[in-house]
């Protein structure tokens, strides 16, 4: 696995409506996994169930994903996130370290249900960042 860079972009709400239209104007694969059913459900509101946790559209190199999962409240400028697709553990837990130095942890680096190690935080420029570590596909 290659390691990049995907933006990440957050919709407080309006995720489903929004890759849709993306989708139909791009063409590609659509993912939605809402909130409701995953392991996320038990700790958001029942107004959020309906919500999209994490989509993906993908069409060969081109990659978008977001989410309705926006932790502040949602402004432009906090709405996207550089999400770093890190090709082994050591390189994820490398990244992470560095560029977290003098900035905010925002959901420290571990293990994930959907099989990843991952962690976000600001950095000091106020830049989001996302890490992702897909351990299935090393």
């Amino acid at each position: 696995m290659t390691t990049t860079v995907n933006a990440y972009l957050g919709f407080n709400g309006k995720c489903r409506e929004a890759m849709n239209f993306y989708q139909q104007c791009l063409g590609g694969e659509l993912a939605l996994q809402p909130v409701e059913g995953s392991p996320m459900e038990a700790q958001c509101p029942a107004s959020m169930k309906h919500q999209i946790l994490h989509s993906s559209l993908t069409k060969g190199s081109l990659v978008i994903l977001a989410t309705d999962m926006v932790h502040e409240e949602h402004v432009h400028g906090n709405n996207v996130s550089l999400c770093v697709n890190c090709s082994s553990e050591v390189e994820i837990r490398a990244y992470f370290s560095a560029v977290q130095v003098g900035g905010r942890v925002i959901d420290p680096l571990g293990e994930r249900f959907w099989g990843a190690t991952f962690g976000a935080l600001i950095d000091k420029y106020g830049v989001r960042w996302m890490f992702n570590f897909d351990r299935q596909q090393n």
